[in-house]
Parts: structure tokens; C-alpha cells; sequence
């Protein structure tokens, strides 16, 4: 037996293609085990983890001639630069160590899409990843140990795609998969899953590659979705022997090599189950996954009644053994070095962090084979029993749903119980047959499994036929799935009414979609069967029949991309030619958001902000499909959002968000990209079952779909400048009230006003004002912020309300909530004392601004209800709102409702220059009025003491009190240096009165 920590291995890539294009920084240090990741926004905050394994692979490598990656002694980090070969010394050989034991073994790869996760698992020749290699190795031991230990490899690989489990070497199958079974002994399992024996590595690696085929067949129901199915290659290796008393036993191991879907976003939030609102991006099951790490953290932890969601997704029933059982399990998260790729990056790390406190216990898989064979068959004559007698014990099966089953629930599950319980007996006396037989015996059964022919032919015929080929977003699944053309029409339609020629399902596909006709003169034509079938060609929507040319990139319906080739056809190379841009996913969507008005120039910050774009347009268009099919009334556009809209200091950066209408009722609600990402991933599980025709509805709290009247939303910002108060003067004036559009959406009345400790305002009469904002470091200031009302609101809304922070304050500052009027007096006053001032707090009052939210709830209106639209489906409301995306692609409005962040500065900036120049006019006219009283008392030379006094005055009445002091003051009085009775004037300076 053996109790360790999971372990725990991060890794960083080098930068794609892309990244270099738009020279994005590396914010990832790694020394020994730690890595390091700097925030892009603030190089002083830098986050450090510590795992098992820490490989830096980002540089320091050159390439062999043989391609293989290898260190590059010049380069000043060939030291830590970790090439294939490290990586699988230090994890894939101990799995593979462990299997020989007689111990089961787990790997999983985690981390964000393109990170790295297949250049680890399983590489690319000849760089080949921990897989291959532990493949390799298998072989190489099975015949180092020869004749006297008799091994026997058994190979499965299956998907989970949508919560249904597909074997991926039967590639015919039901519509709902496979059922998860439960063993007391052995854990879940997938009832009828495939196990061949392989008996070489290439024989292996073939299995493996008709399994990759059939995958992306199934995942490509919904292609913009195929990358997110988990895949998992079991490799059962058995090893038999006798013993010294000449008894047979079986040394048993499983091995699971898992590739989870790629996450963006991804963060485990712990024991309440959110679906991590902030960061995370990942379908539900990798949620549960995260939920189930973040439960076996807490128990590794001492943690006592701590329960583990294992029942709560097929993913964490499937890996319950290599996470909380008896496995010993590595994980591998790769991580991104790309400053545009923070959020993601410190997702993974702090998963990564929290999986390495789990704790497994894995004990040798070790029996005599009669014994086993005899515990299998006493096992099946005992629930013979039960199911003869009618008395089952509940305690064999749990249910997911039912923890505690009554007297009254005892009936209703008894069909239930003996379902699987037949269940179980089939598999015990599978397990016995296949333990009764010989290795030879088992290849002789095998020997028609072989390899589907028909797959060489259609290579064969792809290189002299037009056909079509698929595109995905991950490079390895792209080309995997080829339609040949047959002579005459072709048809392209779902899964409903009269099968097609070409099956694809997803949103925007139509039973009836479109058909290909190869003509006699070998041309191929395309044509849509109704206008409401979208097909793009070349990303411009197809109107009418078109003819197709070789390479041309075609759209159906919203997540089916694929590429049209016509060998025949193929225009030759000429030498010198232009190079033709390879054809990829890629370069497919960019095609069409180029097509829709999307194209933004080359700088970095805004090329990283197009390649955002890029991933969210389809999901939209996706959405606004699944939508139209399910008659949900409901439609989502993409928003570019100004970060000075939503608050953001200093450099923020373009935010994309999505808003989602209720075209029946006009409530709008904008969601921020990770939530809407969230509720996609809900809507194609919606879908699925949709398409499945099962139970697909959704109570209204849990419908993704909607959203709550409750729910409160952001009506519109505030950005108050506080330059006035870095000078200890009062402002007084309205400010514009920007929606997240830009829009204007009224004026909020605001004062600042300074104040004494006591909360005693100043006036002009005062004379607080600062010319300089330095000279408050180092004093106490004080003062009121009040926020008097707003004016002009929309009427669509109730419980408006105000909130902001102060300069560092965490606390969130609230005022009143007010209903039932468009122009709220909300009388909000706080006070704020600042003791001392310091340099940071003046830079953030002469350049900053307060950023002050407006928040409230929408209502219903009858005037924003369009009339009819009860009997109008989605599609139809869809048609008649005109800023919904049109059927080429999704619209764009870059310069549309775009807020100037220096307006409402320069309106505090004038408003500042006229009270500057009213102190100075005020003080002209002061020194005016001193030169003519002294005139009038034939006064030529004035004292600098009286006209100092003077130009300090802060009013024109304490002006004239000091003016009539001095006039008081006989030395001020007379014609010369002397004053009457000829004594000599006090004051040693004189200002003389030309």
C-alpha cells in the first residue's frame, strides 16, 4: 500500500505563431520547482507556486536535424530548458513503473486551449510526448522479461462529449452511449466498452489513430464544440506468473491517460459549487472536477465530513480511482507564457495548487487467478439469490440522487437494483471467461478485429475526387473527417425527416440544408434548398447556386466549417508564385470576420483584441442558433466596451461583453464573456438532449436562457473628477451618466466639498484654496462628498441606486435605493478624512477620477413589448429586430457610442480657470481699491506690509476691512517717508504710487 500526494507537474510552451506577431512578453519565471507569474498590469505583484515539477520549455532548446528539440548550450537558460525525453523520465516512466508493481496509474493533462497539453501527452514527431514513449516502453519491458512472466496488453479509448460516453473503437453506436455502471469492488465503469489486445507499439499506435478518427467524427456534431470532449486511452496491462507453490497469479494494473478538454478561464471555487463567475471559462464537467479536487484537498487537510461530488458529472465518476482511490496519479498542467493570457495562466497555477494536496492510496492489483475466479463466481450466486428471494440490499447500490433510501422509495428503485445487478453478473462472468482463457486464445479471437479497409480507399480516392474535408479548432482534428463527392446531387441536412447523403448536426442546420451537384463536365455547384438555410462561401453568405473552386472554405449552418477540394482541378504552382496561405480554422474565421466589417489594424493591443473576437463571434453566432431552433425568444450581440464605461484606471484595455435581449418582453441584460461562455456550454447541453429527443426543458431558475427580473444591473457610470479637491475647492456641477454603449443615459448632480474635521464646510471666505496640491502632503484634509440626484433616467427601471469606493477603500459605498420616478433624489453625503495626506493619495486626486456606478432593476413595460409577438417564433422576432447579426456574419460597431474620458476633465479643468481667474480679478480690484483710498489721502507711498495683506485677502469684504485698518494706522497717512507729526514710518519697504 502506498499513501502519497498527487503529483503535481507545471509546464510553459514556447509562444505560437500569433503571439510572436503581436510580440507579446513572457510573465512566467520558473527556478527549480517554484514558478513565478508577474501581472501584466503590475510588475511589483508577482505570484510564486510550488509543485513537484516545474519545466521550463518556453527557450534555451535548438533544433537537431532530426527535428528533435534539444538544449542549445549557448543560450544562458539551457539549463533548465526540460526537452521531451526529461519530462517522460521524471513522469511517464514512474507511471509506467508503477504499472509493473501491480499499481493502477493516472495521467491527466489541464490547462487552457493551445497551452501545450497534446506537446506533452502525446507530441509530435519526433518529438513525442509521455504517451508514445510509455508505449514504447511497455514493448521494450514485455520483452526483456521473456517467457517466464506472460503479459497481455489490453487497449480501450473512449469520449466524453456532453456528459454522454462514446466508445470511440466501436464507432456504431446508440445516441446515448454507454452506461456507467457501478462496481462495490471496482469503482464505475463503462458497461460494454471495447478492450482489444495490442501485442506491439505500431499495432498500438493504429488502434490509438482509428480511435482519433472516430473521435472527431462524433465530436464533430458540433464542431465549434469538438475540442471541449475529455478523451480517455486505457491501458490494462496484466502480467501472469506462478509463484513458488506453482499457483498462477495475475498481476493487474490500469493505466488511464487522460487529455481533458481545453479550459479557458479555468478556477476551482471550492466547496460552495459556483460555476467560478470570475476567470473561468470550462464546460460543467471540468467544473465538477475542479469541485471534486478542491473536496480531496479539504479531506487530505484533516477536514472531517467533507463530501465528494464524484456522482456529480460522467468525467469525475470515470477518474473517482485516480483522484481519490487506488491510483497513483500525475497531473500535468500547462500553462501559457503570454502577458494576453494572465486570467487563464493563474486559473490553471491555482488549480494545479490545490490538486497537490490531494492524497491517494494505492495498493497492489495482485491475486491468485482461481481465487479471483472463485470470488467472481461466489459474487454471482449471491445476487442470483437476492434476485430470486426479492430481498436486495440497498447497501450495494447507491444512487446518485437518493443517499438514504426508505421503506416508500424501496419499491420504486427495486427495478432499478435489479437492472444492475444483471448488470454486474454479466461482467463477472465476462471477467471469468476472459481470466479462464490463454493469451493465444485471446489473439486467435482477435484476429478479425482489424482495421477498417475502407478508411486506405478513401485516402485513395480523396487525392483524385472532389470532396470535402473538416475544419477544427484544434490543428490535430483538422482533415480528419472527408466527404467524397459521388457524381450528381448530394444532399446536406441534420439528423430529422429523410436521412441526407451528408449528416451534420448542430445549430442553423436544416433537415433539408443544402445539395452539391457534380455536374458531367466535373464541375460542383452549391446551392442552399430555402433562404433560411445559411451557408457561407468564402465567408460571404450564398444567395442562389455557386460553383466551387478548389480550397474554397465553407460555412453551414453556424459551427460547421469545411474546406471544398477538387484535385482535377488544382491550378498548378508556378515557379515564383506567391505562396497560398494554408487553409485553417483559423484563417477560415478571420475569412469571415473580415467579411462582417471585422479588421482590426496591426496594433498589438488591438490585434490581441481581434483575436478575441475571433473565438467569441462564433459562440455568438451559436447561441443566436440554438436559440432560434429552441423557440427561446432570446438573442445575444457581441459589445466592445470602452474600459472608462465601466470604470477602469489608468491604461485598461477594449473588454468584449455580450448582450443578451428578450426580444418578447425587451429586458436587456450584458453579460461578461466568461458568464456567457458558462451559459453556452449550458445551452449546447440543451441542445444535445434536443437533438436526441430527450428531456431537454428546464425549470426557469435553472433555463440559461433567461435571466431574473431580480437580477440587478448596470444602468450607467460616473467618472467625477477630484482635481478640484487636490486645491481644497468645492465643486457643484452635473455629470454625464455613460451607459456601458457609450450612450448618454442622463446627468448625476455632484458635490465635493472641503471641510474642516468637525464636518464644518469652507467657503471662498476661508481662503483654504491650495495652489500647489504638494503642499498637502504632510496635513490633515478633509472632505464631503455628496451625491444631491439624478436626472433623466430610463423608466424601464426600479431600485436605482448609486455605489462607489474611495481612493483605496474596499468598502463598497452605497446610497438609498429609489423606485417609481426618472429622476431620483438620493441626498447622499459621506465624509472623508485623510490623516495625513501623502503623496500617492495627491497624484490620485490630481489625475484620478471616482468612479460611481448607477445600479437598479428592470421592470416590465408594456410600451417596450413589440405587439404580436406572441405568435411570432423566434426566428420571425429575430427578422424584425434589425441590430440582431445578419446571416453572412456577426456586425460589428468599433466606433459607435465611443466615451471621451477628457471631457468631463475639461469641463473641471474650466470650471478651475474660472475660479482662478476670479481669486486674481478679486485681488486686482483690491490693490485697485488700496491705490485709490490712498490717493484720496494724498498718500504717494504705500507700505508692502499693507499691500501684502491686501493681495492675501480671500473676499473683497475682508479686502476692504484690512484696506480700512491701514487708513486707520496714522503711519500710513502723508506725503512722504514720514508720516503726520514727522515720525518715521515703521515699515522699512515702500511701494510708491506713480
Amino acid at each position: 500500500m502506498a499513501t502519497e500526494n498527487l503529483k503535481v507537474a507545471v509546464r510553459v510552451r514556447p509562444f505560437n505563431t500569433r503571439e510572436l506577431q503581436r510580440k507579446a512578453k513572457c510573465i512566467v519565471q520558473m527556478e527549480g520547482k517554484k514558478t513565478g507569474l508577474t501581472n501584466p498590469d503590475d510588475p511589483n505583484d508577482v505570484k510564486t507556486f510550488t509543485y513537484d515539477h516545474s519545466y521550463w520549455s518556453f527557450d534555451g532548446c535548438r533544433e537537431r536535424k532530426d527535428g528533435y528539440m534539444e538544449k542549445d548550450p549557448s543560450h544562458p537558460n539551457a539549463s533548465k530548458y526540460a526537452d521531451q525525453m526529461s519530462v517522460y523520465a521524471d513522469l511517464g516512466k514512474g507511471i509506467l513503473d508503477s504499472a509493473w508493481q501491480g499499481y493502477n496509474a493516472t495521467l491527466f493533462a489541464y490547462g487552457q486551449t493551445g497551452s501545450g497539453k497534446s506537446w506533452s501527452v502525446i507530441g509530435y514527431e519526433p518529438n513525442k510526448g509521455i504517451v508514445p514513449l510509455l508505449c514504447e516502453d511497455i514493448f521494450k519491458g514485455i520483452k526483456e522479461k521473456g517467457a517466464a512472466v506472460q503479459c497481455e496488453v489490453q487497449f480501450s479509448m473512449l469520449e466524453i462529449y456532453n456528459e454522454v460516453v462514446r466508445d470511440l473503437l466501436q464507432p456504431k453506436q446508440g445516441k446515448g452511449g454507454l452506461k456507467i455502471r457501478e462496481h462495490p469492488k471496482r469503482g464505475f465503469y463503462a458497461e460494454g466498452l471495447k478492450t482489444t489486445m495490442v501485442t506491439s507499439y505500431e499495432d498500438m499506435n493504429q488502434k490509438m489513430q482509428q480511435g482519433t478518427i472516430n473521435r472527431t467524427i462524433a465530436s464533430t456534431n458540433m464542431n465549434a464544440t469538438s475540442s471541449r470532449a475529455h478523451t480517455i486511452v486505457g491501458i490494462k496491462f496484466i502480467q501472469k506468473s506462478k509463484n513458488a507453490t506453482n499457483v498462477e497469479t495475475a498481476k493487474t494494473a490500469t493505466i488511464n491517460l487522460v487529455d481533458l478538454a481545453g479550459s479557458e478561464r479555468v478556477e476551482a471555487t471550492g466547496a460552495t459549487g459556483d460555476r467560478l463567475k470570475e476567470g473561468a471559462s470550462i464546460n460543467l464537467s471540468l467544473t465538477k472536477l475542479g469541485d471534486c479536487i478542491h473536496a480531496l484537498a479539504e479531506q487530505s487537510n484533516g477536514k472531517k465530513n467533507v463530501r465528494v461530488p464524484f456522482r456529480s458529472s460522467t468525467l469525475t465518476k470515470l477518474l473517482r480511482n485516480a483522484l481519490g482511490g487506488n491510483s497513483k496519479t500525475v497531473m500535468i498542467a500547462a500553462i501559457s507564457p503570454a502577458d494576453i493570457n494572465f486570467d487563464e495562466t493563474i486559473s490553471t497555477l491555482r488549480y494545479a495548487d490545490r490538486a497537490k494536496q490531494i492524497k491517494t492510496t494505492a495498493i497492489v492489483n495482485e491475486d491468485p487467478v482461481e481465487k479471483l475466479i472463485r470470488e467472481l463466481k461466489e459474487e454471482n450466486d449471491a445476487l442470483k439469490r437476492q434476485l430470486q428471494t426479492g430481498q436486495i440490499n440497498p447497501a450495494d447500490f447507491v444512487d446518485a440522487d437518493n443517499d438514504g433510501i426508505n421503506d416508500k422509495d424501496m419499491a420504486k428503485m427495486k427495478a432499478k437494483w435489479e437492472e444492475e445487478m444483471r448488470a454486474r453478473m454479466l461482467q463477472n462472468d465476462k471477467e471469468m471467461i476472459e481470466m479462464k482463457k490463454s493469451y493465444e486464445e485471446k489473439l486467435k479471437a482477435q484476429k478479425k478485429d482489424i482495421a477498417d479497409p475502407s478508411m486506405k480507399k478513401k485516402e485513395e480516392e480523396r487525392l483524385k475526387k472532389p470532396h470535402l474535408y473538416n475544419l477544427n479548432p484544434d490543428p490535430i482534428l483538422s482533415g480528419k473527417v472527408v466527404h467524397i463527392l459521388k457524381a450528381g446531387a448530394t444532399t446536406i441536412g441534420n439528423r430529422k425527416g429523410d436521412p441526407s447523403d451528408i449528416t451534420m448536426v448542430g445549430p442553423g442546420i436544416q433537415e433539408q440544408h443544402a445539395v452539391i451537384t457534380v455536374t458531367q463536365k466535373n464541375e460542383v455547384n452549391l446551392k442552399p434548398t430555402t433562404s433560411d438555410c445559411r451557408v457561407l462561401v468564402n465567408g460571404t453568405l450564398l444567395v442562389g447556386e455557386a460553383t466551387l473552386t478548389h480550397n474554397d472554405r465553407l460555412m453551414i449552418g453556424s459551427t460547421q466549417l469545411w474546406v471544398f477540394q477538387h484535385p482535377a482541378t488544382k491550378p498548378p504552382t508556378a515557379k515564383g508564385a506567391k505562396k497560398v496561405p494554408e487553409v485553417t480554422y483559423e484563417y477560415a474565421r478571420e475569412e469571415i470576420a473580415a467579411k462582417s466589417g471585422l479588421n482590426i489594424g496591426g496594433d498589438t493591443d488591438l490585434g490581441a483584441l481581434q483575436d478575441e473576437l475571433l473565438q467569441v463571434m462564433p459562440m455568438v453566432e451559436e447561441a443566436n442558433s440554438i436559440s432560434e431552433e429552441l423557440d427561446k425568444r432570446v438573442k445575444f450581440e457581441i459589445m466592445l466596451v470602452a474600459p472608462e464605461v465601466i470604470g477602469a484606471q489608468g491604461k485598461g484595455k477594449t473588454q468584449i461583453h455580450v448582450k443578451m435581449k428578450n426580444l418578447e418582453n425587451g429586458t436587456e441584460f450584458v453579460w461578461p464573456q466568461e458568464k456567457f461562455r458558462d451559459r453556452l456550454y449550458q445551452m449546447k447541453e440543451m441542445y444535445e438532449h434536443y437533438e436526441d429527443e430527450d428531456e431537454w426543458e428546464r425549470p426557469e431558475d435553472e433555463d440559461p436562457f433567461q435571466e431574473s427580473l431580480e437580477t440587478e444591473v448596470h444602468m450607467g457610470t460616473v467618472m467625477v473628477v477630484l482635481q478640484p479637491i487636490a486645491h481644497k475647492m468645492d465643486l457643484d456641477e452635473p455629470f454625464t451618466i455613460t451607459n456601458i454603449k457609450g450612450a448618454e443615459v442622463g446627468v448625476m448632480n455632484v458635490a465635493i466639498v472641503p471641510c474642516d474635521g468637525h464636518g464644518k464646510e469652507f467657503t471662498d471666505d476661508d481662503n483654504v484654496f491650495v495652489d500647489e496640491p504638494d503642499d498637502l502632503i504632510g496635513q490633515n484634509l478633509h472632505f464631503k462628498f455628496k451625491i444631491k440626484s439624478c436626472r433623466g433616467l430610463p423608466s424601464r427601471y426600479k431600485d436605482m441606486y448609486c455605489s462607489y469606493s474611495m481612493y483605496l477603500d474596499k468598502e463598497v459605498v452605497a446610497t438609498k435605493k429609489v423606485s417609481n420616478t426618472t429622476n431620483p433624489e438620493f441626498n447622499h453625503e459621506k465624509q472623508f478624512d485623510f490623516k495625513p495626506v501623502t503623496a500617492q493619495l495627491v497624484d490620485y486626486l490630481r489625475n484620478g477620477s471616482l468612479v460611481v456606478r448607477v445600479m437598479g432593476k428592470q421592470q416590465l413595460r408594456g410600451s417596450a413589448v413589440p405587439p404580436n409577438v406572441g405568435n411570432l417564433s423566434t426566428k420571425d422576432l429575430l427578422r424584425k429586430d434589425q441590430t440582431v447579426f445578419s446571416r453572412s456574419a456577426t456586425q460589428f460597431n468599433l466606433d459607435g457610442g465611443v466615451v471621451d474620458p477628457n471631457k468631463q476633465s475639461m469641463v473641471v479643468e474650466l470650471l478651475m480657470m474660472k475660479k482662478t481667474q476670479a481669486r486674481l480679478q478679486q485681488k486686482i480690484d483690491a490693490v485697485r481699491k488700496l491705490v485709490k483710498e490712498a490717493e484720496m489721502v494724498s498718500c504717494v507711498k504705500v507700505s508692502t506690509s499693507a499691500l501684502k495683506d491686501v493681495l492675501n485677502s480671500s473676499s473683497s469684504n475682508q479686502a476692504d476691512q484690512i484696506i480700512r485698518k491701514h487708513l486707520q494706522d496714522p503711519n500710513f497717512k502723508g506725503g512722504s517717508d514720514y508720516g503726520p507729526g514727522g515720525r518715521k514710518a515703521q515699515s522699512s519697504s515702500i511701494c510708491v504710487l506713480l
